[in-house]
């Protein structure tokens, strides 16, 4: 199954690589899911697994660093 975000989710991947996600898709019981990322830098997609990737600051959904 995949959940397409209506507004992307900024995130942070690489430890300190500022992205996008677009669309997260279910990895099922015994696996990660799979994040789409678009990074800040040069619009470059990418796929994460959902421990390599960190949803950024975000005081509005009071989110800290």
């Amino acid at each position: 199954m995949m959940l397409e975000f209506q507004n992307p989710i900024p995130v942070i991947v690489e430890e300190n690589k500022e992205g996008y996600a677009i669309y997260v898709t279910n990895g099922g019981s015994f696996e990660n899911d799979v994040w789409c990322v678009v990074l800040c830098d040069g619009g470059i997609v990418r796929h994460y697994t959902s421990d390599q990737i960190r949803i950024h600051f975000n005081a509005t959904l009071g989110i800290k660093k």
